[in-house]
């Protein structure tokens, strides 16, 4: 069987001893041979020169950089201009969300929704861009009702996104219904698992509970039992993590796009573990 398609994220980094340090990571990463990398920004797009500066270094190692792009607080002349910028750096694609308001900030900005977003950015730049935009297969945390998160997505890809990434999960079945009932709905752009490797259980469970992720009762039960032993915690994220790939790959998943935390290691090694897998399949 085929080596599995992925992609990896990155965040842009605060330092010149961060940006050693992802040099390291993405060198090691990219012997994986991901379909690209992308590059996140922070709340109310405060990181985007730092985006562009890490997918410009991307490109320079002959490497698909995608950075992210955030529509909250902007307006459609600030968007344009970043979108023309993109252009002019040969930029083909690109991850649209919302985004977070950062704390203290009044307004939403002209482009309130991620399907705004993608909408404008079309009628900009026709179909230059290769749009992905997030899915949340556990319902987003500020969304009405499932149903309204369902709708929502759809907007989405109706306004012109070729594709989804997950926010990370560990019960395959969340995923599964949802590209299920998605596709109820008429939509039928891939929808990419999001993958959150377990090394850390305090800040697993601090990621979790900001962006509305369920660590099932059996995992938080087991990491916190490993108390302070971090070989422990690892040893048994990549079990867990791997057999959740295996599952979503054998179910049809098109591809998997892995939080890497601007670490190496657990990346590799879940991919190790499938690409073994899959060999001897």
């Amino acid at each position: 069987m085929e080596t599995p398609n992925i992609s990896i994220e990155f965040f842009p980094p605060k330092t010149p001893e961060g940006a050693e340090k992802l040099r390291v990571a993405r060198q090691k990463l990219a012997e994986l041979q991901p379909k690209y990398f992308s590059v996140t920004f922070g709340a109310g797009g405060s990181t985007q020169q730092g985006t562009l500066a890490t997918v410009l270094e991307i490109q320079s190692e002959g490497h698909l950089g995608a950075p992210h792009l955030s529509c909250v607080g902007g307006t459609r002349d600030s968007v344009r201009a970043i979108l023309n910028e993109f252009k002019s750096h040969n930029i083909r694609r690109l991850v649209a969300l919302r985004g977070d308001l950062p704390s203290g900030y009044g307004g939403a900005g002209e482009l309130r929704y991620a399907s705004d977003l993608v909408e404008f950015i079309r009628l900009e730049t026709g179909d230059w861009f290769h749009i992905e935009v997030a899915a949340y297969p556990e319902m987003h945390p500020q969304a009405k009702s499932p149903q309204d998160d369902l709708q929502n997505f759809v907007r989405k890809v109706q306004a012109g996104a070729n594709a989804a990434i997950t926010q990370y999960f560990y019960n395959p079945d969340a995923y599964f219904q949802f590209v299920d009932n998605v596709a109820r709905l008429g939509v039928d752009v891939p929808v990419v698992a999001g993958i959150m490797p377990i090394t850390n259980y305090t800040q697993l469970m601090r990621f979790s509970e900001m962006c509305g992720a369920e660590i099932p009762r059996w995992i938080r039960l087991k990491l916190a039992s490993f108390g302070d032993d971090s070989a422990s915690i690892k040893a048994f994220g990549l079990d867990v993590v791997s057999q959740l790939c295996e599952k979503l790959l054998a179910g049809g998943a098109p591809g998997l796009h892995f939080y890497s935390m601007n670490q190496a290691a657990a990346t590799t090694a879940i991919w190790q573990r499938l690409h073994g897998t899959q060999a001897a399949a």
